[in-house]
């Protein structure tokens, strides 16, 4: 001992001399840069405590005594005495403001992560990286997952992972991301994950407070419970078998920091190489979002990714790069195969403990919350792919549970708490083929074996797979278990059932599994230990029960129920069978046209062979029929098919067989041969023979006329035998043959010979020669075969044989010809063709003979050929006439003569026109003809043919081109139609011509150069009219000439004038031409329209007027006008005048006041006409003066502008005065000039209150003020300011004070006002201020101060006040005590105005938890408990005044409720003398609810007889039993009596169960129970069986009882109801009489619908509103007013004028009634008029939204058609304005008031409608009826409900009289005598039931009573809610 207490002191020491020391960060400075890490402080602290540790930091960062500080982990957990203790060598510290202070820069905290010894002592377990290569990816990938389900357990929320593949080397790929939003890591958590094999159960914290111990979850279905990040070994080895670096990021929950640190391959290396250490790091803790350290060469993703950090409370991410090639080829290429792993590993996760269901259409209780998303990013431009596992469909668990149709669950319970859920599902056959699924990627893989196991569904492979903790553990399966393996033998279930199951098996953590995940260590060796219990699962109960029995049971049931062996498809409907002798069975019958049975599908129209039918028969399928009813595809084991005879030629039946029946083996083949041979008998061809060889061929062409015939037929049969009979056994049908020849004409068929003929033995059928085939076509011979009874050409549905032959018949030889027809016109010398037409003697076309010579003869003419065509028709080509033509259009005659022909001669007329072009001849036809210039040379030209006949042709155009000069023109002439024209008409301008010219004209046709040109000579003289002008100026009595230039610019003085202008012609010879007044009349001037002619004789023009304004061109011409022009101009351009007056320009009129004007102002010197002068200069300014009100000429400046040679005035400001126009003098020497300048407001300065009111203005809590407070914006001076960029502001100084308002900042008017309407005002009671100020451009413009005087409303509830007796004790099913209900107002008076319709009374169980109750609540039925109650009272008026209160309902009532009766006897087997085998007692009250919590004590349980007699023991040998009871609650098992004990045989004795409560205020009756005793076994089977039925009997009576008791019940309630709906319509009836209204038409209820009435269009309104006689008179002097919208006469308008008459007679005593939008309002225009004003607030008009439509319509339907135009009232309203008020206020005032055209239409629509409300008559304004429609509303739905009670129950009546019910009470009546026939029977003796007993077993079983069927509507009747287990 003394050793051990030396050991630990010379610790102590050790620890006490143990170097410590820690790393602090200064993080209080905000300068720093970011970027650049922050430099640690080391501080030694071995010999320092917690106050030294504390002044060290002072000292060290010169904090002074008054400076506060934090002083914190990295992980933000302050610095304590406690946790100082607690620190280690080496621990980084982080030196704040505060402990949430944001960090400035980042940094870094060394860490160790040695690796834990587990490494060594775990070092062997098998690793799946070194053996499934690439496939290990999906399981590595999935170790990330788990940690990330791990840290997302407890969200909320959505569980968000991300895997993101970022392959883009452009970004600095490839990398591979994994996010989540889980809690997040701290610092020293983040250490823990670097620790090698440091599993959660031994993970430890430097700092003990952090964490607890590891706490396992609790058992949740499927051990879904997220705890699968286990070991401290899968995220290292994932993140280091995919990539060679990984950088951790995290923030945890409630954490401003984000910590980071990067572990790699290459760091490892290179600290061994330094022989650093290796295991050591630093963790960098910076804020979000910082990406400083981040270069944006490299990873260019990771910034992004930490940008992300900023929306994030918590996350971490996990970054690997360095990822190898061989990964990524992997995940890209395969990336459909490793997700689908995934899927299917974190399937349950993923989809929720039902799984991916895709059939499931139930409410599913556990559905999943989290969301796993993958996205692979590649480089652009290729798409990133997005894949969310929740979409894959195609893993094996999704296979598995969408091809099962049954599901099998059991629970297998093992030691230390270790269970697994299991499931079997069942997949059947379907049809052909098994529907277990396979693995779509495996198929590949697997070799020939496992491809024929496939057949047999699962074949070899495993039942179950294994999942662990809800994780799929992928390399452990479980092969079986014994009570589901497959038998040796067969049973009652076929053996390829148990290859028809898969299986899944939940494990928890209790089984361990390897590192990896990948393998289960023990678990099916602990599952196949004996002490393992099994139990089915059956609707989420464990039942204790043999298990191989129920799962034999399951297959079987699954077999008989989904596997198909047939598939019957193609449903047609259903039909009766009356070939079926059971009329049950004669329908329905579903009709199909196909199956598919054992691999092989049967169509309709398919031939087969039936088997074991007598005889055996071959048939086409018509149908298969299935009994029942049936839709669409389905599958049975069985059917009938219907069959017709084959071949049906021989047999004209249909049978009916079973499916089974179809031989399938039989060969298509052979069926198809026997019909063949059957079918070889009948008749199959005719042979045609012709007798004399005359044969007529197929398609052959005879001439017209020739005979056909005679011909012989045969009749022959496949064989070849000739048949003249039907080979139809017990028929004699003889065979005819019929013959019709068919001619297809043109105009259709058309039949020319038929005839039948018989049967002789001679000659067989023989037809005679026919010869009238006389008409040309093709011909068609029928030979049809027909039956000689009924001259039927088909048997059997098939035609009899037949036979066709095609012939044409054609024409005959030539005897004579027709000239056909000649193309019209003929021309001389131009070949034309003459046609032949020759006919036979039928006179149809036919060839002509080969050696014919026409002749041609013409008088006057000569005609000739070349030769003779032959072809369809002859024709002579190339005939040509020759000759003069004596006139046009000449007719000759042609007589054409073919000798040879008996008739060889035809004639024809034609007509002859001029041939084509040949000469052109030129009129006149000398050598020189002689012009004049400018004159026409008029050249005439004919063209003539080759006989000198003049002749057209189309484009016949005769060109003339001038040779000899420049320019000449060209003239062509068109003479296509007459063949001749005129040349040069036109009038020849060759330039100037001072002598004669030679030209030479030539003549050619362009179109047809073989025709000669032609030329002649044409002399040009010059011509002597106008050619040239000369304009000058000469003064009077002067010899100086100034000659003006054509064209030339003149500058003159503006507004002078130009005259002595004088002017000269001349001609083409340039010869002076003397002014004759013919002449110059012809003279025009531009500058004026009066010209003296007398002056232009003479040679003078007008004189000229300069225009005034300068610097501008004018254009002057004088012209010569005759059948040519000749022009002369000149341009003029005006010069100022002398200086005349001053011009002031501005560049803007308006300038607010105090401020200068933006623009200059330009001042110039004009002349009289306003031109600028140049008289100004520099030296002006200071001779030049401004002057003006208010003007402000310390500012003033005047410039002179040489550039442009004005005078510039700026600095123009006003300073006080009046707003308006200003005006402002210049003035320069005596010349001045005004300007008007408009002065506005300046910059606002202030704001004040307009007509400010008395303060403090006194408002009641929660009302608003009666005006609007209107603030005014001014400038310096007072003046309003309209700045509309000002926005005013109104704030309360108090944030107590809430004001409800429209709008909290406002801008002003155009007259700088602002009007705030304050609607309501709510706050503390006393004084409060209220705020205006102005903002602009962040300045504030200062405003008034309000002052409010908050005052209590007396009529506001603000809580509810309840008083009942606290103290009083409630029981279940007790009144509760008087509760009193008052509301308190903010005075805190009661509220005397309160409706108590207003207060609501909710009741809830527990405590209350708000004001609503729980959504399970039922609102009429309260299941009261020994618990507490909340009473919650509703305030509808205003539901935040309520209020609840807490009670609590105790038991008043218990009793028992029995199970049924036991019969026992006293052998030697226990199982005969048990009683109870479990028996479940609950402690009820009277209302069924569980009374017995905190009741305890125990029950005594006793045998009692009746009388004296024997009473049997106990297996204690006594006559009473103790059970505990516990919480009200006691389990009676395994209560049997003592074997041989003593008892009468037959009696009926009683176990009493008599409780001893050890409260002994509670006082519970004792249970009885009775039960049988007999003395041998064979009596017992007699008594059991006759209490059985007892039962039963008993049970189904109690049930018949209940059901008439409910129907008396309800008769009863229904009685009440019709009472209570007559009532009430009598009443309502009474109040409309009294109205006026005839309540004797109130026969029927109309459903009123929705019927909309389209207004008016807006130009019918315009014109409405303009008639004076349609405008309201009254006067409205409030409109405009504040909240009031104005009298009710302004508000709507009227279309038409009949309808506004009546409308407003109507409502003639509201017309002047004034409408506002607040009572307040109304309230001031009342008192202002001294009550004389009627008003109506808007406030208090009661208005609910009425689509009704007219009562004529009911359910969309007219229920007549009614006359007059019924409208609504409302409806032809139209509202030009507060539409949404308007419709209140009339809808108010007028109802469902209806506008009808006249009183005959009123009194109709009456008489159709009782409901109808007032009618309004506009042609004659009457009124018709004045109910109120709302008691008509009432009678309405009054009269709906009083006939839906009566139709009830009167239903009700019937059913009660219905033949069911009656059978019902007879059933019951014999069921009650059956009853007590068998209490009579139990009372008998042993011996006498023994008799009875065996007489009943001679006699035929009678079925079991039937239990009669409820009705939908009943009472539902509470029982107990005891158990029997």
């Amino acid at each position: 001992s003394k050793s051990k207490m030396a050991e630990a002191g010379a610790e102590r020491d050790r620890r006490k001399n143990a170097p410590r020391s820690v790393c602090v960060y200064d993080c209080r400075s905000e300068s720093r840069d970011a970027s650049t890490p922050t430099p640690p402080t080391l501080l030694d602290t071995a010999e320092l405590d917690y106050s030294g540790f504390l002044r060290a930091l002072r000292q060290e960062f010169s904090l002074s005594a008054n400076e506060t500080f934090v002083i914190s982990t990295t992980d933000r957990r302050e610095i304590d005495s406690e946790l100082y203790k607690e620190l280690v060598d080496g621990k980084t510290l982080h030196l704040l403001k505060s402990v949430d202070q944001e960090l400035t820069a980042a940094t870094q905290e060394r860490i160790e992560f040695l690796p834990h010894y587990h490494t060594l002592v775990q070092c062997g377990m098998y690793e799946y990286y070194a053996s499934e290569g690439q496939k290990a990816l999906p399981y590595a990938f999935a170790e990330l997952i788990d940690n990330a389900l791990s840290a997302t357990a407890r969200n909320t929320g959505i569980r968000r992972i991300e895997i993101r593949l970022l392959f883009d080397e452009s970004q600095g790929g490839p990398a591979v991301v994994v996010m989540d939003n889980g809690c997040g890591m701290t610092s020293k958590q983040l250490n823990n994950w670097a620790v090698y094999r440091l599993s959660k159960f031994i993970r430890e914290n430097c700092i003990k407070s952090e964490e607890t111990g590891y706490v396992r979850p609790d058992p949740v279905p499927r051990s879904l419970n997220s705890d699968i990040s286990y070991f401290g070994v899968g995220g290292k080895q994932a993140v280091f078998y995919i990539g060679q670096s990984v950088r951790m990021i995290s923030k945890p929950a409630g954490s401003p920091d984000v910590h980071e640190f990067v572990m790699s391959k290459e760091d490892f290396e290179r600290k061994e190489m330094n022989r650093e250490d290796i295991y050591t790091g630093f963790i960098r803790n910076r804020k979000p979002a910082d990406c400083s350290h981040v270069s944006e060469s490299e990873e260019q993703f990771l910034q992004s990714i930490v940008m992300e950090e900023k929306e994030k409370q918590s996350f971490t991410a996990v970054i690997i790069t360095g990822v190898q090639q061989e990964h990524v080829t992997f995940l890209k290429h395969n990336f459909s195969l490793w997700t689908r792993e995934l899927a299917h590993t974190y399937h349950y996760y993923i989809h929720g403990v039902h799984g991916n269901d895709q059939r499931e259409t139930r409410k599913n209780d556990h559905v999943s919350n989290i969301d796993i998303q993958i996205s692979l990013v590649e480089r652009s431009p290729r798409i990133p792919s997005m894949l969310n596992l929740r979409e894959v469909d195609n893993d094996m668990q999704t296979l598995y549970i969408n091809s099962s149709f049954s599901t099998f669950e059991f629970k297998a319970i093992g030691a230390r708490d270790s269970f697994v859920e299991g499931l079997i599902r069942y997949h059947p056959f379907l049809y052909d083929q098994e529907t277990y699924p396979v693995d779509p990627y495996a198929l590949e893989d697997e070799d020939e074996d496992c491809l024929i196991l496939n057949s047999e569904a699962r074949g070899k492979r495993p039942v179950f797979e294994c999942f662990w903790n809800g994780r799929l553990i992928p390399y452990t399966t479980v092969s079986e278990f014994e009570w589901c393996a497959r038998p040796k033998k067969v049973g009652a279930v076929p053996l390829e059932c148990y290859n028809r199951i898969s299986g899944v098996l939940f494990a928890n953590d209790r089984f361990q599994v390897s590192t990896n995940k990948l393998t289960f260590m023990d678990l099916e060796l602990q599952l196949r230990d004996n002490n393992t219990i099994f139990t089915r699962v059956h609707n989420g109960q464990e039942l204790r029960v043999n298990i191989q029995r129920e799962f034999t049971n399951w297959l079987k049931e699954c077999h008989e129920r989904f596997d198909k062996q047939v598939m019957f498809q193609g449903f047609k409907g259903s039909m009766t069978r009356t070939d079926v002798p059971t009329k049950r069975q004669q329908s329905p019958w579903a009709v199909f046209q196909a199956i598919k049975w054992d691999g092989k599908t049967y169509k309709k129209g398919q031939c087969v062979k039936s088997v074991k039918t007598n005889p055996v028969f071959v048939g086409s399928i018509v149908h298969f029929l299935l009994y029942g009813e049936h839709e669409g595809d389905v599958y049975a084991t069985g059917g009938y098919v219907q069959i017709a005879l084959e071949p049906k030629e021989l047999y004209d039946e249909v049978r009916i067989i079973p499916i089974s029946k179809i031989d399938r083996l039989a060969a298509a083949a052979t069926i198809k041969k026997k019909i063949e041979d059957e079918l070889a008998k009948l008749p199959d061809q005719l042979r045609v023979t012709w007798p004399e060889g005359n044969a007529w061929a197929e398609d052959g062409a005879r001439p017209a006329g020739t005979l056909m015939g005679p011909i012989k037929v045969e009749i022959l049969n496949k064989k070849g035998d000739p048949v003249s009979r039907l080979p139809v056994a017990g028929t004699t049908k003889k065979l005819l043959i019929e013959l019709k020849v068919i001619w297809h004409s043109p105009k259709g068929d058309v039949q020319t010979n038929s005839y039948i003929g018989a049967h002789s033995s001679k000659w067989e059928y023989w037809f005679k020669s026919m010869g009238n085939l006389s008409k040309l076509g093709k011909y068609t011979l029928h030979l049809q075969t027909m039956l000689g009874d009924n001259s039927a050409s088909e048997w059997a549905g098939k035609r009899l044989p037949y036979y066709t032959l095609n012939f044409s018949i054609k024409e005959g030889e030539a005897i004579s010809f027709v000239l056909g027809v000649i193309s019209s016109p003929v021309h001389f010398g131009v070949p034309f063709s003459i046609p032949l037409d020759f006919r036979d003697e039928f006179d149809y076309p036919t060839q002509p003979p080969c050696d014919i010579k026409p002749q041609l003869e013409c008088s006057s003419l000569e005609l000739s050929y070349e030769r003779i065509i032959f072809g369809t028709t002859c024709v002579i080509k190339n005939v040509r006439a020759k000759g003069k033509m004596s006139h046009q259009n000449k007719m000759y005659t042609v007589k054409v003569h073919i000798p040879g022909l008996k008739q060889d001669s035809q004639s024809l007329q034609i007509v002859l026109q001029p041939g084509p072009p040949h000469t052109l001849v030129v009129f006149p036809d000398g050598d020189v003809l002689s012009v004049e210039n400018r004159t026409p040379a008029n050249f005439r030209v004919e063209i003539h043919d080759e006989y000198q006949n003049i002749t057209t042709h189309p484009k016949l155009s005769v060109r003339c081109q001038l040779l000899g000069a420049p320019d000449l023109p060209v003239d062509v002439v068109d003479c296509s139609n007459t063949g001749s024209g005129v040349l040069l008409t036109k009038p020849l301008l060759l330039k100037t011509v001072n002598a004669e010219q030679i030209l030479t004209a030539k003549f050619n046709i362009p179109n047809h150069r073989t025709v000669a040109c032609v030329e002649r000579k044409l002399r040009i003289l010059p011509s002597s009219r106008i050619s040239r002008f000369e304009v000058y100026r000469q003064e009077e009595g002067s010899e100086d000439v100034m000659v003006l230039q054509n064209g030339e610019r003149i500058d003159w003085t503006a507004g002078d004038t130009l005259g002595n202008l004088r002017f000269r012609l001349y001609d083409e010879g340039n010869r002076l031409v003397s002014l004759r007044p013919k002449l110059t009349t012809k003279i025009k001037v531009n500058w004026t329209a009066d010209i003296n002619a007398e002056e232009l004789s003479q040679g003078k023009l007008p004189a000229l007027s300069v225009p005034s304004q300068a610097q501008r061109e004018h254009f002057y011409l004088v012209s010569f006008h005759d059948k040519h022009t000749v022009n002369f101009s000149f341009i003029i351009v005006p010069r100022p005048d002398e200086p005349e007056r001053l011009r002031v320009n501005l560049s803007e009129s308006t300038v607010k006041m105090g401020e200068i004007m933006s623009g200059n102002i330009h001042v110039e010197v004009v002349d009289q006409y306003g031109n600028k002068t140049d008289c100004l200069n520099a030296e002006i300014v200071k001779t030049m003066s401004v002057s003006a009100d208010g003007l402000d000429k310390s500012a003033l400046a005047i410039e002179w502008q040489a550039s442009s040679g004005l005078l510039s005035v700026c600095g123009v400001r006003f300073v006080g005065g009046s707003l308006g126009p200003r005006e402002l003098c210049f003035k320069y020497q005596d010349m001045k000039e005004f300007v008007r300048i408009e002065v506005t407001a300046g910059p606002p300065v202030l704001i004040k209150l307009l007509n400010e009111p008395e303060m403090p203005l006194q408002v009641v809590n929660g009302q608003g003020l009666d005006a609007p407070l209107v603030v005014l914006l001014c400038d310096e001076w007072g003046n309003p300011s309209p700045d509309q960029r000002i926005a005013i502001v109104m704030k309360t100084l108090l944030p107590q004070l809430k004001i409800k308002s429209s709008v909290s900042s406002l801008s002003v008017d155009s007259e700088g006002k602002a009007y705030f309407i304050l609607e309501a005002i709510s706050g503390p009671k006393g004084e409060h201020q209220l705020e205006f100020w102005g903002s602009f451009s962040r300045n504030r413009i200062p405003g008034p101060v309000v002052k409010l005087n908050v005052i209590p409303d007396p009529n506001k509830p603000v809580e509810l006040s309840i008083e009942y007796d606290s103290a009083a004790t409630l029981c279940a099913g007790d009144i509760f005590p008087v509760f009193t209900v008052v509301v308190m107002s903010e005075e805190g008076t009661p509220v005397r105005t309160v409706c108590p319709a207003y207060l609501s009374m909710l009741l809830w169980k527990g405590t209350a938890s708000g004001l609503n109750p729980p959504s399970t609540v039922n609102a009429t039925c309260f299941d009261f408990m020994l618990r507490n109650y909340t009473i919650g009272y509703l305030f509808s008026h205003n539901p935040t005044v309520s209020r609840c209160v807490c009670v609590c309902v105790c038991v008043c009532v218990c009793v028992w409720t029995p199970p049924l009766t036991p019969v026992v006897s006293n052998s030697n087997i226990r199982a005969n003398r048990t009683l109870l085998d479990s028996l479940n007692l609950k402690i009820m009250d009277q209302y069924s609810n569980a009374a017995g919590e905190g009741l305890d004590g125990k029950v005594i349980v006793t045998v009692k007889g009746t009388g004296d007699v024997v009473l049997p023991l106990f297996e204690n040998g006594e006559t009473s039993v103790a059970y505990s009871l516990t919480n009200g609650e006691t389990l009676i098992t395994d209560l049997a009596l003592l074997e041989n004990s003593p008892g009468v045989d037959g009696a009926e004795y009683i176990l009493q169960f008599n409780p001893e409560i050890r409260q002994t205020s509670v006082t519970i009756a004792a249970y009885s129970l009775p039960f049988r005793f007999c003395n041998d076994v064979e009596h017992q089977k007699v008594i059991v069986t006759l209490s059985k039925k007892k039962d039963r009997l008993s049970q189904t009576v109690l049930i018949y009882r209940d059901v008439f008791e409910t129907s008396k019940q309800l008769k009863s309630e229904l009685e009440c109801q019709v009472q209570d709906a007559t009532l009430k319509l009598n009443e309502l009836k009474a109040e409309l009489q009294k109205s006026g209204f005839d309540v004797s038409e109130l026969t029927t209820v109309s459903l009123l619908l929705f019927a909309l009435f389209i207004n008016g269009k807006k130009a019918i309104l315009t014109k409405m509103e303009n008639q004076p006689q349609r405008k309201c008179s009254i006067p409205d002097p409030f409109k405009g007013s504040p909240k009031v919208l104005g009298k009710v006469g302004h508000l709507a308008q009227v279309e038409d004028d009949d309808a506004a008459k009546v409308i407003s007679w109507h409502i003639l005593g509201d017309m002047d009634c004034v409408v506002t939008e607040t009572t307040s309002a109304a309230k001031r225009i009342f008192d202002d008029t001294q009550g004389r004003q009627q008003v109506i607030p808007l406030e208090t008009v009661f208005w609910r939204p009425n689509d009704r439509p007219l009562p004529h319509i009911r359910n969309g339907m007219f229920l007549f058609q009614p006359i007059g135009n019924p409208v609504f009232v409302k409806d032809i309203l139209i509202f030009p304005e507060h539409v949404e008020s308007c419709n209140k206020v009339f809808a108010s005032l007028l109802g469902d008031t209806i506008l009808i055209d006249d009183l005959d239409s009123a009194n109709d629509y009456r008489r159709g409608n009782t409901m109808c409300l007032f009618i309004l008559m506009a042609g004659n304004c009457l009124v018709f009826g004045c109910v109120c429609a709302e008691l008509l509303q009432q009678c309405r739905v009054a009269m709906q409900k009083a006939s839906d009670v009566r139709s009830d129950y009167n239903s009700h009546l019937e059913h009660l009289q219905s033949p069911e019910m009656k059978q019902k009470q007879q059933e019951l009546q014999q069921q009650e005598q059956e009853l007590r026939d068998l209490e009579g029977s139990l009372a008998r003796t042993p011996e006498q039931m023994y008799a009875a007993r065996v007489k009943r077993g001679l006699e035929p079983e009678t079925p079991e009573p039937s239990v009669p069927a409820k009705r939908a509507r009943r009472k539902t009747r509470k029982l107990g809610t005891s158990e029997v287990l």
